[in-house]
Protein backbone atom coordinates (compact mmCIF):
# COMPACT_ATOMS: atom_id res chain seq x y z
CA UNK A 1 0.00 0.00 0.00
CA UNK A 2 2.81 2.26 0.59
CA UNK A 3 3.65 2.88 -3.20
CA UNK A 4 -0.10 3.92 -3.90
CA UNK A 5 0.19 7.99 -5.20
CA UNK A 6 -1.52 10.01 -2.93
CA UNK A 7 -3.08 13.35 -3.24
CA UNK A 8 -0.86 16.26 -2.27
CA UNK A 9 -1.86 18.60 0.52
CA UNK A 10 -0.49 21.81 1.59
CA UNK A 11 1.19 21.69 4.55
CA UNK A 12 0.53 24.87 7.27
CA UNK A 13 2.92 26.13 9.55
CA UNK A 14 2.44 28.20 12.47
CA UNK A 15 3.96 29.02 15.85
CA UNK A 16 5.16 32.11 17.85
CA UNK A 17 7.21 34.15 16.76
CA UNK A 18 10.61 33.10 17.54
CA UNK A 19 9.61 29.15 17.62
CA UNK A 20 11.58 28.75 13.97
CA UNK A 21 8.53 28.17 11.75
CA UNK A 22 10.19 30.18 9.09
CA UNK A 23 13.65 28.62 8.94
CA UNK A 24 11.62 24.94 9.30
CA UNK A 25 9.52 25.83 6.32
CA UNK A 26 12.78 27.03 4.00
CA UNK A 27 14.66 24.00 5.17
CA UNK A 28 11.37 21.80 4.25
CA UNK A 29 11.72 23.37 0.27
CA UNK A 30 15.35 23.67 -0.23
CA UNK A 31 16.44 20.69 -2.31
CA UNK A 32 13.14 18.98 -1.97
CA UNK A 33 10.95 18.05 -4.93
CA UNK A 34 8.04 16.96 -2.15
CA UNK A 35 7.62 20.77 -1.18
CA UNK A 36 7.39 23.79 -2.45
CA UNK A 37 6.42 27.42 -0.94
CA UNK A 38 3.51 29.20 -1.50
CA UNK A 39 4.13 32.70 -2.53
CA UNK A 40 1.66 35.34 -0.75
CA UNK A 41 -0.34 37.99 -2.10
CA UNK A 42 0.21 41.65 -0.83
CA UNK A 43 -0.59 45.48 -0.87
CA UNK A 44 2.97 46.25 0.58
CA UNK A 45 5.67 47.88 -1.54
CA UNK A 46 8.55 45.59 -2.45
CA UNK A 47 11.59 46.04 0.00
CA UNK A 48 15.09 46.49 -2.10
CA UNK A 49 16.55 42.95 -3.82
CA UNK A 50 12.25 41.52 -3.61
CA UNK A 51 10.81 39.81 -6.82
CA UNK A 52 7.51 40.18 -7.94
CA UNK A 53 6.35 36.47 -8.12
CA UNK A 54 9.19 35.55 -5.95
CA UNK A 55 9.25 36.67 -2.68
CA UNK A 56 5.20 37.99 -2.70
CA UNK A 57 2.30 38.63 -5.50
CA UNK A 58 2.61 42.91 -5.24
CA UNK A 59 -0.91 44.37 -5.92
CA UNK A 60 -2.83 47.33 -5.12
CA UNK A 61 -5.16 47.15 -2.33
CA UNK A 62 -8.56 47.42 -5.33
CA UNK A 63 -7.11 44.43 -6.90
CA UNK A 64 -6.22 42.44 -3.38
CA UNK A 65 -9.89 43.42 -2.63
CA UNK A 66 -11.99 42.06 -5.84
CA UNK A 67 -9.32 38.91 -5.27
CA UNK A 68 -10.91 37.84 -1.79
CA UNK A 69 -14.09 39.14 -2.88
CA UNK A 70 -14.53 36.65 -5.89
CA UNK A 71 -12.46 33.36 -3.25
CA UNK A 72 -9.41 33.96 -4.95
CA UNK A 73 -7.59 33.84 -1.79
CA UNK A 74 -7.93 30.94 0.65
CA UNK A 75 -6.95 33.19 3.57
CA UNK A 76 -6.03 36.69 4.14
CA UNK A 77 -5.74 39.25 6.92
CA UNK A 78 -4.71 43.09 7.29
CA UNK A 79 -1.07 43.61 9.17
CA UNK A 80 0.03 46.93 10.19
CA UNK A 81 -2.23 48.70 7.66
CA UNK A 82 -0.81 46.12 4.36
CA UNK A 83 -2.85 43.16 2.91
CA UNK A 84 -1.41 39.57 3.00
CA UNK A 85 -3.25 36.80 1.46
CA UNK A 86 -2.83 32.84 -0.05
CA UNK A 87 -3.98 32.64 -3.74
CA UNK A 88 -5.62 29.53 -4.41
CA UNK A 89 -3.84 29.25 -7.44
CA UNK A 90 -0.89 28.67 -5.38
CA UNK A 91 -2.40 26.01 -3.82
CA UNK A 92 -3.66 24.41 -7.43
CA UNK A 93 -0.13 25.01 -9.07
CA UNK A 94 0.98 22.90 -5.65
CA UNK A 95 -0.89 19.81 -6.40
CA UNK A 96 -0.81 19.87 -10.48
CA UNK A 97 2.75 19.39 -9.80
CA UNK A 98 2.35 16.58 -7.47
CA UNK A 99 4.33 18.59 -4.31
CA UNK A 100 3.30 19.91 -0.71
CA UNK A 101 2.93 23.77 -0.47
CA UNK A 102 3.88 25.02 2.40
CA UNK A 103 2.12 28.30 4.11
CA UNK A 104 4.14 29.95 6.79
CA UNK A 105 1.24 31.91 8.03
CA UNK A 106 -0.08 32.77 11.71
CA UNK A 107 -2.80 31.14 13.63
CA UNK A 108 -5.92 33.31 12.23
CA UNK A 109 -4.30 32.37 8.87
CA UNK A 110 -4.88 29.09 9.87
CA UNK A 111 -8.06 28.86 10.82
CA UNK A 112 -8.98 29.90 7.31
CA UNK A 113 -7.51 27.01 5.85
CA UNK A 114 -9.15 24.97 8.13
CA UNK A 115 -12.43 26.28 6.59
CA UNK A 116 -11.22 26.65 3.31
CA UNK A 117 -9.04 23.33 2.39
CA UNK A 118 -9.62 20.61 4.90
CA UNK A 119 -7.50 18.37 2.95
CA UNK A 120 -4.50 20.23 4.38
CA UNK A 121 -2.24 19.03 7.02
CA UNK A 122 -1.89 21.94 9.91
CA UNK A 123 1.38 21.79 12.11
CA UNK A 124 1.94 23.85 15.36
CA UNK A 125 5.42 24.18 16.22
CA UNK A 126 6.59 25.35 19.91
CA UNK A 127 9.57 26.61 21.27
CA UNK A 128 10.75 24.18 24.03
CA UNK A 129 11.00 26.76 26.38
CA UNK A 130 9.31 30.21 27.32
CA UNK A 131 13.11 31.44 27.97
CA UNK A 132 14.80 29.86 24.56
CA UNK A 133 11.67 31.57 23.09
CA UNK A 134 12.64 35.12 24.46
CA UNK A 135 16.71 34.20 23.76
CA UNK A 136 15.74 33.81 20.33
CA UNK A 137 13.71 36.89 19.75
CA UNK A 138 16.28 38.87 21.71
CA UNK A 139 19.32 37.08 19.97
CA UNK A 140 18.23 38.40 16.11
CA UNK A 141 19.21 41.92 17.28
CA UNK A 142 16.77 43.57 15.55
CA UNK A 143 14.30 43.60 17.93
CA UNK A 144 14.69 45.92 21.22
CA UNK A 145 12.64 45.07 24.99
CA UNK A 146 9.32 46.66 23.87
CA UNK A 147 9.03 44.69 21.04
CA UNK A 148 9.73 41.48 22.31
CA UNK A 149 7.16 42.21 25.02
CA UNK A 150 4.91 42.84 22.23
CA UNK A 151 5.68 39.90 21.02
CA UNK A 152 5.10 37.62 23.99
CA UNK A 153 1.80 39.50 24.72
CA UNK A 154 0.46 38.06 21.42
CA UNK A 155 2.48 34.75 21.99
CA UNK A 156 -0.05 34.34 24.96
CA UNK A 157 -3.22 34.06 22.34
CA UNK A 158 -1.42 31.71 19.75
CA UNK A 159 -0.72 29.35 22.14
CA UNK A 160 -4.22 28.92 23.12
CA UNK A 161 -4.75 27.83 19.81
CA UNK A 162 -1.94 25.04 19.70
CA UNK A 163 -4.78 22.10 20.62
CA UNK A 164 -6.70 23.53 17.67
CA UNK A 165 -4.01 21.82 14.76
CA UNK A 166 -4.02 18.31 13.71
CA UNK A 167 0.05 17.82 15.16
CA UNK A 168 2.47 20.10 17.38
CA UNK A 169 6.11 19.44 17.42
CA UNK A 170 8.84 21.27 19.67
CA UNK A 171 11.51 23.02 18.20
CA UNK A 172 14.29 21.97 20.39
CA UNK A 173 16.44 20.49 17.47
CA UNK A 174 16.24 22.30 14.32
CA UNK A 175 17.26 19.00 12.41
CA UNK A 176 15.34 16.40 14.93
CA UNK A 177 12.08 19.31 14.49
CA UNK A 178 12.65 18.73 10.60
CA UNK A 179 12.74 15.22 10.96
CA UNK A 180 9.77 14.96 12.73
CA UNK A 181 7.85 17.04 10.56
CA UNK A 182 8.99 14.62 7.31
CA UNK A 183 7.63 11.79 9.12
CA UNK A 184 4.49 12.98 10.07
CA UNK A 185 3.62 14.16 6.60
CA UNK A 186 5.01 10.79 5.20
CA UNK A 187 3.00 8.85 7.57
CA UNK A 188 -0.34 11.31 6.60
CA UNK A 189 0.37 10.59 2.49
CA UNK A 190 -1.03 6.56 3.88
CA UNK A 191 -3.87 7.71 4.69
CA UNK A 192 -6.58 5.56 3.14
CA UNK A 193 -8.22 9.56 2.34
CA UNK A 194 -5.30 10.68 0.88
CA UNK A 195 -4.89 7.97 -2.06
CA UNK A 196 -4.98 8.95 -5.21
CA UNK A 197 -7.89 6.02 -6.57
CA UNK A 198 -8.17 3.81 -4.06
CA UNK A 199 -11.34 2.38 -4.73
CA UNK A 200 -10.53 1.81 -8.35
CA UNK A 201 -7.13 -0.19 -7.38
CA UNK A 202 -9.14 -2.09 -4.83
CA UNK A 203 -11.68 -2.51 -7.28
CA UNK A 204 -9.31 -4.32 -9.47
CA UNK A 205 -7.80 -6.52 -6.73
CA UNK A 206 -11.14 -7.93 -6.03
CA UNK A 207 -11.45 -8.85 -9.56
CA UNK A 208 -8.51 -10.17 -10.09
CA UNK A 209 -9.09 -12.33 -7.23
CA UNK A 210 -11.90 -13.33 -7.97
CA UNK A 211 -10.93 -14.39 -11.54
CA UNK A 212 -8.27 -16.63 -10.04
CA UNK A 213 -10.98 -18.37 -7.53
CA UNK A 214 -12.90 -19.03 -10.90
CA UNK A 215 -10.22 -20.29 -13.08
CA UNK A 216 -7.06 -21.69 -10.67
CA UNK A 217 -8.93 -22.57 -6.92
CA UNK A 218 -12.43 -23.78 -8.56
CA UNK A 219 -13.15 -26.60 -6.25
Amino acid sequence: MSGLPFLPFPLVLAAPSGAGKTTLARLLVEGSADFTFSVSATTRPPRPGERDAVDYHFVDRQVFETMAAGGELVEWAEVHGELYGTPRRELDGAAELGRHVVLDIDVQGARQIRRQVPEALLLYVLPPSVEALVSRLSGRGTEGPAQVAHRLQTALGELRAATEFDHVVVNDDLDGCLGEIRGIVEAERRRAARARDLESRLEEMREAIVGLLQDEYAT
